[in-house]
């Protein structure tokens, strides 16, 4: 469930918080969980820790976090499918808000534009209207319509 890793290093080469460095046990005392617990979640696919070449699980601080919120959704007895449901809804919000912030950039770059175009338009000097074909006319010929001056 905790996403793509990305073990690029933090300020002043100290570790991101989605590089894997926490050994199971370290992070059983950091969540307060037992380690055959994160073991669980991790066969579950709730956290999914980076792995060393050996297999051993390492935890990000990030795992550190989701370990903490299924803890604490645990404890106010929701089931593990409901804490999977729960995440799962989460990351779905979270990806619905970069888009809903990637179309208000996109509709603001439109807006921008339009004006811009009408600013353009009110400008007398570039006062053309845009070329349009009409399927009458000759397929290669194009027409520039110019607003009359008053």
């Amino acid at each position: 469930m905790s996403g793509p890793r990305r073990s690029a290093p933090g300020v002043a080469g100290v570790p991101g918080p989605d590089a894997p460095v926490f050994v199971i046990s370290v992070a059983a005392e950091l969540t307060g969980l037992h380690p055959q617990t994160l073991r669980t979640y991790d066969r579950l696919g709730l956290v999914s820790p980076g792995r060393t070449g050996g297999g051993g699980r390492r935890y990000s601080w990030r795992d550190i976090e989701l370990l903490r919120e299924v803890a604490d959704l645990t404890a106010t007895g929701i089931g593990l499918e409901g804490v999977r449901r729960i995440l799962e809804l989460e990351l779905r919000v979270e990806a619905l808000r970069t888009r809903v912030a990637e179309l208000e950039h996109d509709l603001a770059a439109a807006d921008y534009a339009l004006h811009r175009a009408a600013a353009a338009q009110r400008d007398p000097a570039r006062s053309n209207l845009p070329a349009v074909r009409s399927p009458a006319t000759d397929a290669r010929a194009v027409t520039v319509w110019r607003r009359g001056r008053p």
